[in-house]
């Protein structure tokens, strides 16, 4: 198949990118490689097409019409909490006048299924443990807002357009390629200071605990979205709770150095505890996280060891 992966030369995208690839399709990145957005031009394998663009241009209708996508699998977005809180406006424009100018595109070129790349943050503080599809959608960060909003997008186009999709809302994914420098990604950030032999910041009292899934794995499920999980959403983790503290430990171990700590505050936006049940992606998409956490992020910290930067 001919799949357009938008966002396709960042972290999660670059991954996915590689698993279609693997599995033989053919694949178009479009990616603005925004500085602050992690897309960086040697994550896209050379079998991989190329075009620079941000998915708000009006251009991209030259995309459509020369690739003609069977498949659009859209994971660019502006992806911090932090700078979501900090600008909304900017949030919104990226994340629903974004995806919107993909949508209509999508529409137009005739492309069958739209993979979209949601969030556990649309759950906000739920008043159980662990959420799945059933949990009520209370997002208390713009990102998680928006992300929210893109889904109700998707079946709106689904059912007034007949645009098939897929929406997959992930736990926090960690793994190779991850952007040290950001503002999300703690085991990335992490571990950069650990290689640096640098102290680390732990926010808030560093109990708080979120659902932390490989990003191999994240990109298995949207190799089986392709076929699979029509018109549904699907939290993607591990169902398994790891707090700030417990990464910082198991680094330590794995480094075999104790970085110093200094304390943070909590930062706006955050939830407290976060845990996914994968249930219903199993049962539909065939799908179940596969590397245990101590496993990846011994992975991570060994990828990230071998650049030279």
């Amino acid at each position: 198949m001919r799949i357009l992966v938008t966002g396709g030369a960042g972290f999660i995208g670059s991954h996915i990118v590689d698993a279609y690839l693997e599995a033989g399709h053919e694949v178009l990145v479009l990616d603005s490689l925004w500085e602050h957005g992690g897309g960086r031009r040697q994550n896209v394998p050379e079998r991989a097409l190329f075009m620079h663009m941000d998915i708000r241009d009006q251009n991209l209708s030259r995309v459509f019409n020369d690739f003609k996508p069977e498949i659009v699998n859209h994971h660019a977005a502006q992806h911090s909490v932090a700078i979501s809180s900090r600008d909304p406006k900017f949030d919104a424009d990226v994340n629903v006048m974004g995806l919107l100018n993909v949508l209509e595109h999508s529409v137009k070129g005739g492309v069958k299924k739209f993979i979209f790349a949601s969030s556990g943050a649309t759950f906000g503080t739920p008043d159980r443990l662990p959420m799945d599809e059933r949990t009520p959608q209370n997002p208390e960060s713009p990102y998680g807002i928006t992300k929210m909003v893109a889904e109700h997008y998707l079946r709106f186009y689904k059912s007034e357009h007949g645009l098939d999709y897929t929406a997959l809302r992930y736990g926090n994914v960690y793994g190779p390629r991850q952007d040290p420098n950001g503002e999300a990604g703690v085991i990335a950030i992490f571990i950069a200071k650990f290689l640096a032999k640098q102290g680390v910041r732990i926010d808030w009292d560093g109990e708080q605990t979120r659902d932390y899934v490989y990003v191999k794995d994240v990109a298995q499920a949207n190799v089986l979205a392709l076929n699979q999980g029509s018109g549904g959403r699907y939290c993607i983790g591990t169902n398994v709770r790891t707090s700030v503290n417990q990464l910082y430990r198991t680094l330590c171990e794995i480094a075999g150095f104790e970085a110093p700590v200094t304390q943070g505050p909590r930062r706006p936006g955050d939830a407290r505890d976060a845990q996914f049940d994968p249930a219903l992606a199993k049962a539909e998409l065939g799908w179940a996280p596969r590397t245990p956490l101590r496993e990846g992020m011994r992975e991570t910290f060994d990828w990230f060891s071998r650049q030279p930067n």
